[in-house]
């Protein structure tokens, strides 16, 4: 009974403190309160899940302290004491949305009673509401797998069609590069126009190539190889990788390792990539000059890497997006909207999860957690 977490309100101090007496004789815990204001003082640093109040009290009256309950608390069931000459007040409490009412003098049986009926219709509500989070997850599951399956039919298609095509551009845009670069055309009109729209060609193919390239990996199943990773030499090393990708931007990276023993058992080449894809997204929010900050932490048998950055801020509305694909805010040329797609791919296939937090304005916070050993790690041999 300890686990329902009972406050009884009474500023009738015998009276409560003999109620927690029979209380605890049956197995109960009960938080013990003289007011409404020490009440409500309670809530603020504890974990109540019921209060049994009574209604005639100086101050905060009973039917006041359910009303600011009810707007601050409402998960918390309220059982209201009320005097026997008086069921009118538990008659108005009910309509303020109090569980039930019982008058004093009150049987404990009785009340006991109404406190595992309250607790009953607390862990109802509560199933109820995990139920409704798990279909909707499921929801999102099933249209997933059904854009995912789509992508792999276009993924084909697009890597048959398109590539080609653009080999054959690519080629052709090399071979004018090369005749301009052998003849004397300083007389021709307009030859930096003329370089600068093969430049764009060029570029453009590099894009698609990238694009179909991405599309192909999103949905291609590749090995996982598993090894020894020593933490803070491997991240050192991927922090050094994308400081080198970014030479246009004055951006520092931090690394914290206290908090692991930094040994982890994953796909260093898959979680490289992981991280290349983040610390690429959190670069590209950030304008000229911010920071990024990378923290790892040992959980159990779980470890936590955490990349905050003080970049543009996600909106509130795209945060559930952010991992779909083809979904990116940036300007158009500027984003594929695979890379996040593709990272939460490849968390998943390790066994992992990835989130975010973030406000528009005060950057964001991707947290990646993987399982410390993976569980095929012990047939694993060789280290990173």
């Amino acid at each position: 009974m300890d686990a329902i977490k009972t406050l009884l309100v009474d500023d009738e101090k015998s009276f409560i403190e003999t109620i927690e007496k029979r209380l605890k004789k049956r197995g109960f815990a009960p938080y013990l309160a003289e007011s409404g204001k020490k009440c409500l003082e309670i809530l603020k640093d504890s974990t109540i899940h019921i209060v049994v109040s009574d209604v005639k009290m100086p101050g905060i009256g009973g039917i006041d302290l359910l009303k600011k309950i009810k707007q601050d608390y409402p998960a918390i069931e309220v059982i209201l004491l009320t005097g026997h000459a008086n069921p009118n007040d538990g008659v108005e409490g009910i309509k303020q949305g109090a569980f039930d009412y019982l008058t004093k003098p009150i049987e404990l049986e009785h009340l006991i009673g109404k406190i595992n009926q309250a607790w009953d219709k607390i862990q109802r509500i509560k199933e109820k509401k995990e139920e409704e989070a798990f279909r909707e997850r499921m929801k999102k599951q099933l249209i997933a797998n059904e854009r995912l399956a789509s992508l792999g039919t276009l993924s084909a298609g697009v890597a048959h069609e398109i590539n080609n095509p653009l080999a054959i551009i690519k080629e052709s845009a090399g071979w004018m590069n090369t005749i301009i670069s052998g003849m004397n055309l300083s007389t021709v009109p307009r030859l930096n126009d003329l370089k600068t729209a093969i430049d764009k060609i060029e570029k453009s193919v590099e894009r698609a190539r990238r694009i179909t390239h991405q599309l192909l990996s999103s949905v291609k199943k590749q090995d996982t190889a598993l090894s020894e990773i020593r933490l803070n030499e491997f991240l050192q090393e991927t922090i050094h990788l994308v400081k080198r990708s970014l030479p246009e931007k004055n951006i520092k990276m931090s690394l914290d390792t206290r908090h692991t023993d930094g040994i982890l058992w994953t796909d260093p080449y898959q979680l490289r990539q992981i991280l290349i894809n983040l610390f690429t997204n959190s670069a590209r929010a950030i304008s000229n000059e911010g920071w990024i900050d990378l923290t790892v932490a040992d959980t159990g048998d779980l470890v936590s890497i955490s990349l905050k950055d003080n970049g543009e801020g996600i909106a509130y509305e795209n945060l559930e997006k952010i991992f779909e694909p083809f979904f990116t805010t940036r300007a158009p040329g500027e984003g594929t909207g695979l890379g996040l797609f593709i990272t939460r791919g490849i968390v998943e296939k390790l066994g992992g999860k990835i989130e975010v937090e973030s406000q528009v304005g005060e950057g964001a916070l991707f947290t990646l957690v993987l399982p410390k050993f993976n569980k095929n790690c012990d047939t694993q041999k060789g280290r990173n």
